[in-house]
């Protein structure tokens, strides 16, 4: 099942997102803690920005949303304060501080918004221009119903943020629901069971053989024995390898039976990778 923050990471992969974690602070200075989420959403095609937030559950606030009003006009400050961006070619480009905002706000509430504040919230924003959306459990619940991942990506920790994380990503924009960590996991998570329901849940399995994969003895392996015990057992074809920087000799040294699979090699560019997976996928 995909959590609430992947659905806020994953409905916003094409766009060009900027983010802030803002700690919350009671008015004798406390913080409160985990932090929240602020993004700024641009949307250069359509010369458009529009801003969202996800918040985890907080203690001590009764209605952190109603805070996070306050600061809209901080986050619409930041193509100019924090970040320079610009979208399009040379000659024909745009810059974030030209982009208009739609006015749309949208909160990701781990804890729903109580049904007076949140209309409470609404006619006030209304009054500045602004259109609220709330999604909270609700939400979640309602998309896992019809969204089921197609695959679980397996990936040593150091090839996160090169590989794993893009590949994620890109899939995610060809409409193409996965489970990773970073998506499918939230604070308190049991993160053994959570990794074994998406290894018996998914359809099939991405490995991403890479040398700190194939040279991990630890979770990568563990998740490897899973995944091949259910090969076995359910007398099917699980797993969908991409190679980097690897060879056929070194695969075959960790699996013979990884070595006889076609592998999408990552020297093709995520987008290709990503493509020759989604066609495995939907085949």
């Amino acid at each position: 099942m995909a959590s609430l923050h992947e659905y806020f990471l994953k409905d916003g992969s094409n766009y060009l997102r900027t983010n802030q974690e803002w700690t919350l602070r009671l008015v004798d200075g406390t913080p409160l803690t985990p932090n929240v989420t602020a993004t700024l959403c641009i949307d250069f095609e359509s010369n458009a920005k529009f801003i969202w937030f996800y918040v985890p559950e907080i203690a001590g606030v009764d209605c952190a949303e109603m805070l996070l009003l306050n600061q809209i006009d901080v986050i619409l400050d930041w193509p100019r304060t924090t970040v320079g961006v610009s979208g399009g070619f040379e000659g024909d480009q745009t810059h974030g501080t030209e982009t208009v905002f739609t006015g749309r706000i949208t909160f990701y509430s781990e804890r729903s918004v109580r049904e007076d504040w949140k209309q409470q919230m609404i006619i006030e924003a209304q009054r500045h221009g602004h259109h609220l959306k709330f999604r909270s459990t609700h939400y979640m619940e309602t998309r896992n119903r019809l969204e089921k991942p197609l695959a679980f990506i397996s990936h040593d920790s150091r090839d996160k943020e090169p590989i794993a994380g893009p590949l994620a990503i890109q899939l995610q924009k060809f409409m193409c629901p996965v489970w990773y960590d970073d998506f499918s996991l939230k604070i308190g998570d049991s993160l053994r069971d959570s990794i074994e329901t998406g290894l018996k849940e998914c359809p099939k399995c991405i490995l991403i053989l890479t040398p700190n994969f194939l040279n991990n003895q630890g979770w990568t392996k563990r998740e490897y024995d899973s995944i091949f015990t259910r090969e076995l057992v359910e007398k099917q074809k699980v797993i969908l390898p991409v190679w980097h920087n690897v060879t056929r000799d070194d695969v075959y040294k960790y699996s013979m039976i990884l070595a006889d699979r076609v592998a999408a090699p990552w020297s093709l560019g995520v987008e290709e990778v990503a493509r020759r997976l989604l066609r495995s996928l939907n085949a």
